[in-house]
């Protein structure tokens, strides 16, 4: 960076400082009742909160109702939302096929504890969408995760895993590693340590995960190299850091060296899944891995998970060699959501015509930004996309850290009190659901480029 650049850099954030500092001031006026309830909430749970995801400075919206693309808090603010539950909201809030499929049920029961028909069909949809012949359902990602890497360690008789530094998996400890580890403790770019990312899991689980960096086949050959390791699990595309998109051939050089290695390749789909497109990531890069892990999306806003793959893999459950059990597993009220999600909601058609709003959404963002010579891009996966604070793509985890925080800060903040809802920080990432029309898309390219106009 030049002299001139970095003067530049620096007037930006004195501007994103003095934006933010007025914006968390009107944030406070607007939200009073989001604070009230916040109050009483943490007398009661810690930080206030069902999921510590959910806290988040200055404090966070509290949310009275939602329906189609929008939601209300409980001070009657209205938002268009982009966030849409973290992504598990592509159906929408409460879509008609979903909502009617749901209250249907609810006159049939909502838990047996042994089978129902809808599990087949589930079943049917999933193994037809995303190309793996069995499958078995969870009630989270965190479980699907869990569940498959349990699987191809029952498949290998190895007790090591391999995961990206960045990625996140759930909260199993297994994979509660250098999910955002600091940059003091991550140890060196190519070989990044192994860091616990909570209190409370046990020094052998994390001897057991080893850490490489996202786009560098040769970090994995180095690693699967002994012949110890059970499964390399990894989201084709990461989105614990923005949209992080793989290099050209990367995935098709994990396919290959985890063959070679006797490794199982575990494809973590919960955020890509049905929002990628018909058939996921793995279906857009041509790359089919041992096994899939899916929820979020394919919920319909019911909570959902789901493990999928090779009858080779799966059949161990048959046999009984590797035991999944779950008391909500599969039970009607959730199997009618998913159903009528893959079946009626989220068709292809439906998918492809919110692929098509995001696109414009993405390509309008992303005229403001070389318009104003901003050092920011837009990425886009699927109905998905994101604007990055960084000139250059984020390849990897350390790019992310690279990224500006102030700036993605004070656009956070100042869209939220214009009725933008969105993740907040650097992990910003908008879904376009099959709900939201083109007004809805644009919305948010309005009001950036309101933003924009007050930070140059």
């Amino acid at each position: 960076m030049n002299r001139d650049q970095t003067r530049d850099a620096v007037e930006l954030r004195e501007r994103a400082r003095v934006i933010a500092e007025r914006e968390v001031a009107v944030y406070g006026e607007r939200t009073v009742g989001s604070q009230r309830a916040m109050d009483r909430a943490r007398k009661v749970l810690p930080l206030g909160v069902p999921s510590s995801f959910q806290a988040y400075e200055p404090h966070p919206i509290v949310v009275r109702s939602s329906a189609g693309s929008r939601i209300t808090d409980v001070d009657d603010n209205e938002y268009v939302d982009y966030d849409m539950g973290f992504g598990a909201l592509f159906a929408g809030h409460m879509h008609p096929a979903v909502r009617h499929a749901v209250q249907a049920q609810l006159d049939e029961g909502t838990l047996y504890v042994t089978p129902c028909e809808m599990n087949a069909d589930v079943g049917e949809l999933l193994a037809e969408q995303f190309g793996q012949p069995l499958w078995r359902f969870t009630n989270s990602g965190t479980e699907a995760t869990m569940d498959a890497i349990r699987v191809a360690r029952g498949a290998t008789g190895r007790d090591k895993i391999v995961k990206v530094e960045g990625g996140y998996h759930g909260h199993h400890d297994e994979v509660m590693i250098s999910m955002k580890p600091s940059a003091e403790d991550a140890g060196p770019p190519d070989r990044p340590n192994s860091v616990a990312g909570t209190a409370g899991i046990a020094s052998s689980v994390i001897d057991d995960t080893i850490v490489i960096p996202y786009n560098d086949a040769d970090a994995l050959d180095r690693v699967l190299s002994p012949g110890d390791v059970a499964a390399f699990i990894v989201e084709p595309v990461m989105e614990n850091i923005g949209i992080c998109l793989p290099d050209d051939g990367y995935l098709e050089a994990v396919r290959e060296i985890t063959e070679r290695h006797g490794t199982l390749l575990i494809f973590d789909e919960v955020k890509t899944g049905i929002t990628a497109g018909y058939g996921g990531a793995s279906a857009h890069f041509g790359v089919t891995p041992d096994l899939i892990a899916l929820a979020k999306s394919i919920g319909g806003g019911f909570p959902i998970g789901a493990f999928g793959g090779k009858r080779k893999y799966m059949d161990l459950i048959t046999q009984g060699k590797v035991l999944h059990l779950g008391t909500y597993n599969g039970n009607p009220l959730v199997m009618a959501a998913s159903k009528a999600t893959l079946s009626q909601a989220c068709t292809k058609a439906n998918v492809d015509a919110a692929i098509e709003r995001n696109t414009q959404l993405v390509e309008a963002c992303a005229k403001i930004i070389e318009s104003a010579g901003l050092p920011a891009h837009t990425v886009q996966f699927g109905a998905k996309g994101c604007v990055t604070w960084s000139s250059e793509r984020v390849r990897n985890y350390r790019d992310y850290l690279k990224a500006d925080g102030a700036l993605a800060f004070a656009q956070w903040i100042h869209g939220i009190n214009r009725g933008i809802m969105l993740p907040p920080g650097l992990d910003e990432q908008w879904l376009i659901s099959v709900m939201h029309d083109h007004e809805d898309a644009m919305r948010y390219a309005d009001v950036f480029a309101d933003f924009v106009t007050d930070l140059t």
